[in-house]
């Protein structure tokens, strides 16, 4: 490792780590940009609007499923030649995008291929930076690729809106093109991090994973759509990972290969780092999903303005991020990991009693620069804290175990927080009526009916034309109703990030009193 570190020089370093950080923007600006465009995909492609929403289902579907067998893949064919693949695939996927003139393109191209790219991409790019960078320069590329990842999911939506708005969405994919042939052309930058250990294929174990990691993000999915057998497949998903766990136990005990090594699990930093990412990603998933809608809904901003309005959530996380990666210097990492879940605890406490009051998104302003600076040192430290020591021969497995920690962490966040909140608004707004001396008992129970069918937080415009013919006051007591019923459902939404980010304080205490993780290439590794 040393040596290769010798042979490159300080401006490769940096370019690597670019590189790098570009490919996993363009992994997770794609999706953003994707549901930003539905409108605008659905009138070019004369499609509908849920045939476009199934392809984004599908390809988070196919690359949660796909996502552990992608870093045993990468282990038998070379992590490199993984990544080179994830990269082409999701080069494919947005080329079609670029070109389609129907949905069979997106559900082929963008879908399952794009979505099998995202399964290889994801483990073997964790890898390649465990192996290619070590001490410092391997924390502050973890750092990097985290705030890059960070401000994707902030700025997409944003970035997507404006794209689409001004010229087209697929322009925006093009530029995904773009991009990515610019990461493919420093390639040569890369050492392939080989691996020694057996190459044989667990089938039962991949078959129990795809069984597992599918149904319950299949669940989650269903669960965000409102649709139904939600508790079917989420029990199916625990089955099957409950099934895996057993099996690979089992195999593990008869020296047999195995989809991955159970004795991961059995270092508790490796239990703390993954329990802290899957933290972390709910507490985002959960803030990204309420704040966006009190922006546009309640203050009725349009995309570009409520994009400028998280600004600071994304521009504080960024800037922490590189800074925390390039100056930990000898601060341990379980205590900057605890700062951060702390700054992100006390952020989202001052952000839920803002939200009934504020007029304007720039009264979000501190609580967003806190929660960003928490974030911005969680991203800057988990990676490498849950992944440095670990060997070579197991780095795959690892990496894939953490991906697929926070993909899972930040789809549930997205969807518990918002089944909490339309929940919250439904009963809210139910009890309001109920207690109207405006509405007719007939009226009230048409609304609690229309709620239990469909409750969803709309803008007071949207609501006027709704209930257009209705006599003033009930215009009026309506109007009253869903004015003060949505803070409150979505003060109840924020509630599910703060108690993420007080899990992760908790979990972060466990951390530090833990030694600290000695890097793999000190010869002190977790698994060899």
């Amino acid at each position: 490792m040393a040596d290769l570190e010798r042979t490159r020089t300080p401006s490769q370093q940096r370019r690597l780590g670019l590189l790098l950080a570009m490919a996993m923007f363009v992994l997770v600006v794609d999706t953003s940009l994707m549901n930003v465009s539905i409108a605008a995909v659905v009138r070019d492609l004369d499609t509908t609007a849920s045939g476009v929403q199934s392809a984004i289902a599908l390809e988070a579907l196919v690359s949660a499923a796909f996502i552990l067998i992608g870093g045993k893949i990468g282990d038998l064919i070379g992590r490199k030649r993984a990544y080179v693949l994830g990269l082409l695939g999701y080069a494919v996927g947005a080329l079609a995008m670029t070109f389609a003139q129907s949905l069979l393109p997106l559900i082929v191209f963008w879908a399952l291929i794009g979505g099998i790219g995202a399964s290889l991409l994801l483990p073997s790019m964790q890898s390649l930076i465990h192996g290619n960078f070590e001490g410092d320069a391997q924390r502050r590329v973890y750092a990097l690729v985290g705030a890059a990842a960070a401000i994707a999911a902030a700025v997409g939506p944003l970035l997507g809106g404006f794209i689409t708005t001004f010229l087209s969405w697929r322009v925006g994919f093009a530029l995904e093109v773009v991009i990515i042939a610019g990461v493919l052309s420093g390639i040569g930058l890369i050492r392939d991090v080989p691996y020694t250990g057996p190459r044989h294929i667990d089938v039962t174990g991949s078959v129990l994973s795809v069984i597992g990691m599918g149904g319950v993000v299949l669940g989650i999915l269903v669960w965000q759509e409102g649709g139904q057998y939600v508790l079917l497949l989420l029990a199916l998903g625990v089955l099957g990972l409950i099934g895996l766990r057993w099996w690979l136990v089992r195999r593990h005990r008869a020296g047999r290969p195995t989809l991955l090594d159970p004795d991961l699990f059995r270092s508790p930093v490796f239990r703390a780092g993954i329990s802290g990412q899957l933290l972390q990603q709910i507490a985002l998933g959960g803030t990204m999903i309420a704040l966006p809608i009190y922006l546009q809904m309640v203050l009725e901003y349009n995309a570009l303005e409520a994009g400028l309005s998280l600004a600071p959530l994304s521009l504080t996380m960024f800037a922490v991020a590189l800074l925390a990666g390039k100056r930990a210097g000898r601060r341990r990492p379980a205590v900057i990991i605890r700062t951060g879940f702390l700054l992100l605890s006390l952020g989202t406490i001052l952000l839920i009693p803002i939200v009934p009051r504020a007029e304007f998104g720039w009264a979000l302003l501190i609580p967003l620069a806190v929660s960003g600076c928490g974030l911005g040192l969680l991203v800057s430290q988990l990676n490498n804290y849950t992944l440095s020591p670990i060997s070579d021969e197991r780095v795959s497995e690892a990496a894939a175990v953490n991906s697929a920690g926070g993909s899972f962490g930040l789809s549930f966040g997205l969807a518990f927080a918002g089944a909490i909140m339309l929940a919250t608004l439904s009963l809210s707004f139910t009890a309001q009526a109920e207690d109207s001396t405006v509405l007719s008992p007939a009226q009230q129970q048409q609304v609690a009916q229309s709620l239990e069918v469909n409750a969803e937080v709309m803008t007071n415009d949207h609501l006027h034309d709704l209930l257009e013919g209705q006599t003033p006051a009930v215009h009026d007591e309506i109007i009253r109703i869903n004015t003060e019923a949505r803070p409150i459902a979505l003060q109840t939404a924020l509630l599910i990030p703060l108690l993420a980010a007080l899990l992760g304080l908790l979990n972060s205490l466990r951390m530090v009193r833990l030694p600290d993780p000695e890097p793999s290439s000190s010869g002190e590794t977790l698994l060899g």
